[in-house]
C-alpha cells in the first residue's frame, strides 16, 4: 500500500516544517486523478503519526476534482477516474487539474497559542 509511505512523508514534512510543536489539525488536498485513495490515506495517517507530535492531530482531506482538455475539439470537461475520454470519442485529453497531493495547511500549539501555516 504506497499510501504508508504517503502518509509518512506527510507527517516528515510536518515535523520538518513545525519542529517540535504539537500539531493540532493537517488540511490535504488531494485530487481525485492523483491514484491516492484518501480513506486509505486517513487510515495510514494515524499509523504514521503515532509517536510523533502530529500523534492525534484531526486529519481534513480535499477531494478536488479533476479536469481535462481535449486535444481534438478543445472541449474541458470533469473527470473522476483515470479513463480519459473526451465526449467527442477522444481519448487524446491533458490534463489541466486534480492529479496533485499538497499539504494546504497545518495548526499547531505553541505555548497555548494555535497557529496556522500554509504549505503548498
Amino acid at each position: 500500500m504506497h499510501e504508508l509511505a504517503i502518509a509518512e512523508s506527510i507527517v516528515e514534512a510536518i515535523g520538518l516544517r513545525c519542529g517540535e510543536a504539537r500539531v493540532t489539525r493537517v488540511r490535504l488536498s488531494v485530487g481525485r486523478l492523483s491514484g491516492v485513495v484518501p480513506d486509505a490515506i486517513r487510515f495510514c495517517f494515524d499509523l504514521a503519526a503515532a509517536g510523533t507530535t502530529v500523534d492525534g492531530a484531526r486529519l481534513d482531506i480535499e477531494e478536488p476534482d479533476g479536469w481535462a482538455r481535449c486535444r481534438s475539439c478543445g472541449e474541458e470537461f470533469r473527470v473522476d477516474d483515470p479513463i480519459l475520454l473526451c465526449a467527442c470519442g477522444s481519448a487524446d485529453v491533458e490534463v489541466l487539474h486534480g492529479q496533485d497531493l499538497t499539504i494546504r495547511s497545518v495548526e499547531t500549539v505553541r505555548s497555548e497559542t494555535v497557529q496556522s501555516v500554509e504549505v503548498t
